[in-house]
């Protein structure tokens, strides 16, 4: 697909991060764009940034309430779509919306771990099932699903378990790539493309929390993780008060957003000429193609210290 112009586009998480910027610039190719999100304030701000970008005249920026998680509330958005869109058919299909959270078995909820995973591998899952019909209509069509490098090397470092995640987006990877034949053998005009993004500056781990807990602070549990790991890094937390760690999440929230080495902006872009030309693999950001080089060249010394100290020096990655 080469052109987007006149193209109608579907993009979950479409309120904030990679998502809005996805609507933007699709928005800016001339594509009617659906996004679905939990909050219907950030979508009504990414619709606003859209409509400043001189929204052609009789171009469609719908908003949709969804929880990817929900099949029914999937089920409630492309029905929306179909009356808002004035259409039947669809031609880009953007399974972005993901958190995080949940990272272990041993101290995270199983609440919590199955709300990642449900929303990061079932949202995906759930987002092809229900708007496959709709692609299938169209003339062509291209399925795009963010995995992550987490869908190919399962840590963040050391010191933080991070198994829902993970799972999660190796899921996305393997389904991904097994819809590559499925697509070829039964709706050869729709391509797909998994995009494997490395640490992109988006505001997911205040999403996260927010989505998890209700509120972008630490719960009591993750105020306790948060310890062990800063005292396994070698900060000592005796004397650091709940307040101090609340404190020191915000701010990692904050320089996760701010400081990446690639902006949400700058993913939209890559992930959109990945597209164009009609790559089924999109890795997104030098940090992203480096760690997929190295875990190929010694994937038995992946998740050794070693390994991670040395990637994280050679990026630019906080330790931790």
């Amino acid at each position: 697909m080469k052109d987007f112009a006149g193209r109608i586009a579907v993009i979950t998480g479409g309120g904030t991060g990679m998502g809005r910027e996805l609507a933007r610039q699709l928005v800016a190719e001339g594509c009617n764009v659906a996004m679905c999100d939990v909050s219907a304030e950030v979508m009504a701000e990414t619709k606003g940034l859209c409509e400043v970008e001189r929204l052609p005249q009789g171009l469609r920026v719908t908003t949709h309430i969804a929880d990817v998680s929900i099949e029914d509330q999937l089920t409630r958005f492309r029905d929306e779509l179909i009356e808002q869109q004035a259409t039947d058919r669809i031609h880009l299909l953007f399974n972005n919306a993901g958190i995080g959270g949940g990272g272990s078995l041993f101290t995270n909820s199983r609440e919590a771990w199955e709300r990642t995973f449900n929303i990061c591998w079932g949202g995906v899952y759930l987002g092809v099932r229900t708007f496959l019909p709709l692609l299938v209509k169209a003339d062509e069509g291209h399925i795009v699903n963010t995995s992550s490098v987490n869908g190919f090397w399962a840590s963040v470092g050391m010191g933080v378990s991070h198994t829902a995640y993970s799972a999660a987006k190796f899921a996305v990877k393997g389904f991904t790539e097994a819809l590559i034949n499925d697509l070829r053998l039964n709706a050869p005009h729709i391509k797909c493309s998994v995009v494997m993004p490395g640490h992109i500056g988006t505001s997911i781990v205040s999403n996260s929390r927010m989505v998890q807990n209700g509120t972008e602070r630490l719960s009591d549990n993750d105020i306790l993780q948060t310890r062990q790991r800063l005292n396994g890094m070698g900060m000592d937390t005796s004397a650091m008060s709940d307040e101090d760690i609340q404190n020191i999440a915000a701010e990692r929230a904050r320089t996760f957003r701010d400081e990446a080495p690639t902006t949400a902006a700058q993913a939209a872009k890559i992930i959109l000429d990945g597209v164009k030309a009609e790559r089924w693999r999109i890795l997104v950001g030098d940090d992203a193609h480096k760690l997929d080089a190295r875990v190929r060249q010694t994937p038995e010394a992946a998740y050794t210290p070693e390994f991670y100290q040395s990637f994280a020096a050679e990026v630019g990655w906080r330790l931790g």
